[in-house]
């Protein structure tokens, strides 16, 4: 890698460098040393761009809120109901952690820290964002008439993002990300089943 970026590139560079690393490794033994010899650079070169650790794991944290509601509200837009909107979504979530598989262990590993740490509430707020999307688009089947008019809304949001978090899970302890892509569209016609109006 250039060791003469320009420093927005060279912050983009490191949150990389950083999830690639948690697919390859346990995220909270990811050191600042290991990072700069990923970059192919010193640790004070990494340094002047992020005073501390968590300052990386900031930048992590902001750079996967931005990429994955970006590309499942562009998955959501493009579809042309609301239940078609849930499988985009649903299908866009499984794709980019099949992109990055280091990105849910990043997340998993923070919502395991102690206290209440910057990068800990990012992932909160990302969850809760995230949420108040499906949380819509269940409310919008449900106008329609594409879902249950009884359907209770908070739970079916709880359990969409527990079907993926589910899946995600399996594909770590299997050691196998491949099986996420394989088995999600099979979760989501179970859970659409669940939600849809009767027959």
């Amino acid at each position: 890698m250039s060791k003469h970026l320009p420093a927005d590139e060279r912050r983009a560079a490191t949150v990389e460098a950083v999830i690639d690393l948690a697919a390859e490794q346990n995220p909270s033994d990811i050191t600042t040393t290991a990072i700069a010899r990923r970059m192919g650079l010193t640790q004070g070169a990494l340094f002047r761009h992020f005073l501390t650790k968590d300052a990386i794991l900031e930048a992590v944290m902001s750079w996967v809120t931005e990429r994955l509601l970006v590309r499942t509200d562009k998955a959501a837009q493009s579809s042309a109901s609301p239940v078609a909107a849930l499988e985009a979504v649903f299908m866009a979530h499984i794709d980019f952690v099949s992109e990055h598989p280091g990105v849910p262990r990043i997340l998993f590993g923070e919502l395991q820290r102690a206290g209440d740490t910057l990068p800990k509430k990012m992932v909160q707020t990302l969850i809760k964002h995230y949420g108040e999307r499906i949380h819509r688009l269940l409310e919008m089947g449900k106008a329609c008439g594409e879902l249950d008019a009884g359907l209770d809304v908070d739970a079916a949001s709880v359990l969409f993002i527990g079907s993926i978090q589910g899946l995600v899970m399996q594909s770590l302890i299997a050691g196998d990300v491949t099986r996420l892509r394989q088995d999600a569209a099979g979760v989501f016609c179970i859970y659409h089943q669940g939600i849809k109006r009767a027959a």
